[in-house]
């Protein structure tokens, strides 16, 4: 990978999710999709539709084309709510309902403030906050957008270009984490996590132990 190519904002949460799903997507090119998979894509059907309308005196923008030029971002909000003052307010749709496992809503909050960055550096406003969006229980929960998350953005940034710089597919999650990730991974199939440990497995046997 050119390292002056922009990066997509979806690769930021693919990350934070499990590299090695970021790995099989945006270094491998390959894609399955699930039941998990189908939703989100339902409750993209209506945001994925550029479009522009005004309620309350917020103007609202849908599938709003975003970058970050310093940081090598590209990619799409879902809905961009812009404030009587000018404000961007980001607001990213997800299935499924706001009460998720705290690790898996990092996910979440991660690309959300990706988008938050990105809008911060189209327009010189600053970006408070920004809001997911849950599908199933039909609510929204706010975000701040902290120096922490503010970090974070850039570090994953930073990963995910190495990664695809390298050329080198991360290795499976491992414990009590992959049990839950990978449940869930339209990936699965194709990352093969418990066959690729079992392979590690041995050949760190075969190195420290050659008579095994």
């Amino acid at each position: 990978m050119d390292a002056s190519e922009p990066i997509a904002l979806s690769a930021l949460q693919h990350w934070q999710y499990c590299p090695r799903q970021c790995g099989l997507i945006h270094l491998e090119q390959v894609f399955d999709d699930n039941v998990h998979t189908l939703r989100g894509q339902a409750v993209h059907a209506r945001t994925d539709r550029p479009g522009v309308e005004t309620a309350k005196g917020v103007r609202v923008e849908r599938a709003l084309p975003l970058w970050h030029d310093a940081l090598g971002l590209i990619g799409k909000s879902d809905v961009v709510e812009f404030l009587p003052d000018g404000t961007p307010y980001p607001v990213e749709y997800k299935h499924g309902s706001r009460h998720k496992a705290n690790d898996i809503a990092a996910c979440d909050d991660l690309q959300l403030a990706a988008q938050a960055l990105c809008l911060e550096a189209m327009t010189g406003r600053t970006v408070p906050e920004g809001a997911l969006y849950y599908a199933s229980s039909k609510r929204r929960r706010v975000l701040p957008i902290t120096a922490a998350l503010r970090a974070q953005v850039a570090d994953a940034a930073q990963a995910v270009r190495q990664m695809l710089s390298s050329g080198q597919l991360p290795p499976p999650l491992w414990g009590e984490q992959a049990s839950r990730r990978c449940k869930a991974c339209s990936l699965q199939e194709r990352c093969q996590p418990q066959a690729t440990h079992a392979a590690l497995a041995v050949a760190r046997k075969t190195l420290f132990d050659p008579d095994a």
